[in-house]
C-alpha cells in the first residue's frame, strides 16, 4: 500500500472517530461507491425522560 493511501486511510479513520465522538444515541452511516468512502452521515437522537400520564395530571392539578 502506498504512503498516500495510508494517509488517506488515517484521515478517514479520524473522521469516523470524530463522528462517533460524544454520540450517546444515534447512528453513523458510511456510504461507499466503487470501493471508495464518499460520505459519512451522523444521526443523533436525544432521549428525554418519559413521564407517566398520572404525574402530568397531578402537576397540572396542583399547579406545579
Amino acid at each position: 500500500m502506498a504512503k498516500k493511501e495510508n494517509a488517506l486511510d488515517e484521515r478517514l479513520w479520524e473522521r469516523i472517530a470524530r463522528a462517533l465522538d460524544s454520540l450517546e444515541y444515534g447512528s453513523i452511516h458510511i456510504v461507499v461507491h466503487d470501493s471508495q468512502v464518499v460520505q459519512i452521515e451522523r444521526t443523533e437522537k436525544y432521549r428525554l425522560p418519559a413521564e407517566k400520564a398520572e404525574t402530568k395530571y397531578n402537576q397540572a392539578r396542583t399547579g406545579r
